[in-house]
């Protein structure tokens, strides 16, 4: 179970927190559904919450009887709980993404999204850890369920697609030509890797940190 502490980042807090009481519903399971307007979650517990709280994920650690690299894509432990928000990747799989340590330490991610605001700040969701000790990282190829390297990916943005979070998300494809099909069905547009900036992360994630910085190319 991941520990409850005093939170160095209240402006996720309530997502997490949000995340925690959804998933231990077992309500977290959406692939490719359609924007609808916001609405309240109805959920009492949410109300009162203050920001002396946050979910803290642990690593989930190399193992070499698995027999593959230290750096190849894993798959996503039922367990594991993305350190942005506080969800459980394995139950939105479709969406999920990761990074590894030069340590063999992995981190696993609800969305695409959620892992462009962890390189933005990795020190800041995860204590101790620099972007400079990532030696890999992947998200789920929309199409085809499998791992793709995240730099090499081409993401929509803007469509009409919802992540788990239930707001808007970046769908992640293996070229220009499988993301610019899915803009045809979902609307959007298609970006590389490194055009995904601050900027375009606020609108995504309109709480995103004062601190947020450029991922790590």
């Amino acid at each position: 179970m991941p520990a409850l502490m005093p939170c160095p980042h209240a402006a996720t807090r309530r997502t997490a927190l949000a995340a925690l009481l959804l998933g231990s519903a077992g309500l977290v399971a959406w692939q490719w559904p359609q924007r609808t307007p916001p609405r309240s979650s109805g959920n009492a517990a949410l109300e009162g919450i203050g920001d002396d709280v946050c979910v803290v994920a642990p690593p989930t650690p190399y193992d070499p009887a698995q027999g593959q690299p230290l750096a190849a894509a894993r798959e996503v432990p039922a367990d594991a709980r993305c350190p942005v928000c506080g969800m459980y990747p394995a139950r939105a799989r479709a969406w999920a993404a990761q990074v590894i340590f030069a340590d063999g330490d992995a981190y696993f991610f609800d969305s695409p999204l959620s892992l462009m605001l962890y390189l933005g700040n990795v020190a800041h969701y995860t204590r101790g850890r620099t972007a400079d000790a990532i030696v890999a990282r992947y998200v789920t190829d929309a199409d085809t369920g499998g791992w793709l390297n995240a730099q090499e990916a081409v993401y929509v943005t803007g469509s009409s697609a919802m992540g788990p979070m239930r707001a808007g998300s970046l769908p992640a494809f293996a070229d220009a030509e499988a993301a610019q099909r899915f803009v045809l069905q979902r609307g959007g547009r298609a970006v590389p890797f490194g055009a995904i900036d601050v900027a375009l992360l606020r609108k995504l994630a309109p709480n995103l940190r004062a601190d947020h910085r450029l991922h790590s190319d």
